[in-house]
């Protein structure tokens, strides 16, 4: 490839929405998520939103190199449960600053997903799945056997929380976490988006699709791949760090499967290589699975049975929906004119 061609912009993919358009969308939609504080005054209310916030930002970046990576990394959530760990040592053990403790937990969740791509590099399928599972579960021995310092099983608490000048963050009935959850969002999406819309995106998507084509065209399976999971675990480990400051706590939870099973609904169901599809989600399930709290141990097979109707109905998931919806009421609207 010449230096002409690569400097060339990427031709626009069929059915793949302007940019300008996607900004305009992009804009306006995190715009009136900034006014919900405003419409919601309660501090549960905040409280939920704050975790959707926090599962959309570990599940869209699960997307990345799920859905358009084509890579099994069910290692993923042992990414956040780092940045959870490393923000509460940095923080608790080492009295580094809360906000260079959340970078910095950013780059050891990055550093780690380097280190787990070397055994996967050549591997494919099952074998992906079960390097990665055996990652989490070797993070989680090894925060077990740490227990004078990471507390074991009983967890780290009284964790320092996030600061922003002078202003008390304890008392603000949740607002000034609140709007650092959604400007961690807002960063993470447009990373994400970015990263889907450059060569590099390409590249991804075309070893997904067809790996000897993209190989034999000059694509780096190594270095791609590598790129990918780095990629998708710098936001997943500040989104951990972010959660244990609001927690003020780190618990061994963090690796359970509960938690995994969770974001993975998100990815699936929001239709996987979309990264807005597991945002939607994210809001879809937590709050359709508070709404039935007072069902009990029937919550999680409503909410099961939810997932499955929408995935029979609409494969590509919740965008599929909402594109089909809109592409209704598109034809409907153009044909009464």
């Amino acid at each position: 490839m010449t230096t002409a061609t690569a400097a060339l912009p990427l031709p626009a993919a069929p059915g793949r929405t302007p940019w300008r358009n996607e900004a305009v969308g992009f804009t306006l939609g995190f715009l009136l998520l900034a006014l919900l504080p405003f419409v919601f005054t309660d501090t549960y209310s905040r409280h939920v939103l704050i975790m959707i916030f926090t599962y959309a930002i570990v599940a869209s970046n699960w997307d990345l190199s799920l859905g358009y990576g084509g890579v099994f990394n069910f290692g993923h959530l042992a990414l956040f449960g780092i940045g959870v760990y490393a923000y509460s040592l940095l923080t608790k053990l080492a009295g580094v600053d809360p906000w260079i403790a959340v970078l910095a937990s950013g780059v050891i969740a990055t550093f780690a997903a380097a280190i787990v791509t070397i055994p996967i590099l050549r591997l494919k399928g099952i074998y992906i799945i079960l390097v990665t599972f055996g990652f989490a579960q070797l993070v989680m021995q090894i925060i077990l056997s740490q227990s004078e310092y990471t507390g074991g099983t009983q967890g780290i608490v009284r964790i320092p929380g996030l600061y922003w000048f002078d202003h008390n963050m304890v008392r603000d009935g949740k607002f000034a976490y609140f709007y650092i959850a959604l400007a961690l969002l807002v960063a993470s999406t447009l990373f994400l988006r970015l990263f889907v819309r450059s060569r590099a995106g390409a590249a991804i998507v075309a070893l997904r699709d067809n790996e000897e084509y993209a190989v034999s065209r000059g694509i780096s399976l190594v270095r791609q791949r590598l790129v990918t999971l780095a990629a998708s675990a710098f936001f997943t480990g500040i989104a951990g760090a972010f959660y244990a400051a609001y927690q003020r706590n780190a618990s061994i939870d963090v690796f359970g499967m509960s938690i995994a099973t969770v974001i993975l609904s998100m990815v699936l169901l929001g239709g996987a290589g979309t990264i807005y599809g597991a945002i939607v989600a994210s809001f879809v399930l937590t709050i359709f699975s508070e709404a039935m709290a007072d069902f009990g141990a029937w919550r999680p097979i409503i909410t099961a049975v939810l997932i499955i109707a929408i995935m029979l109905a609409y494969p590509s998931g919740l965008v599929g929906m909402i594109r089909s919806a809109w592409t209704a009421t598109a034809g409907r609207a153009k044909r009464a004119d």
